[in-house]
């Protein structure tokens, strides 16, 4: 599986890299900054994703709602804490709270991608 990381902090980045090299994953890439995915062509160089709510202060969620309308799986992973905006807009998605566990994101992840293949 190849896994986009969309997160600012570097030592996070690195350590859920890390992580999901761990549990498999063939490639992972990790991306700071909305702009560097547009610069890309579609969605096709990743199969899942775990997205930072927020960005050097900008919001994902406009990312957040086109990998949902291209049915690529993903997970929320970030320290923003009121839920309450996300379930509505996004009722299916888990969001994994800051400072999160490995055990937590990846079990997270798998069950958003057994979502997608069940859709």
């Amino acid at each position: 599986m190849r896994i986009l990381v969309l997160e600012d902090e570097f030592l996070i980045a690195m350590d859920v890299e890390q992580l999901c090299r761990d549990q498999g994953a063939a490639e992972v890439t990790i991306v700071g900054d909305l702009a560097e995915i547009d610069l890309r062509d579609g969605f096709s160089w990743f199969d899942a994703a775990i997205v930072d709510l927020m960005l050097g202060g900008t919001s994902t969620l406009d990312f957040a709602e086109r990998l949902r309308s291209a049915g690529i799986p993903f997970v929320f992973a970030s320290g923003y804490s009121d839920a309450e905006d996300l379930e509505g807009s996004f009722p299916e998605i888990k969001l994994v709270t800051k400072p999160y566990s490995g055990d937590d994101l990846i079990q997270a992840l798998a069950l958003a991608c057994r979502r997608a293949k069940a859709a």
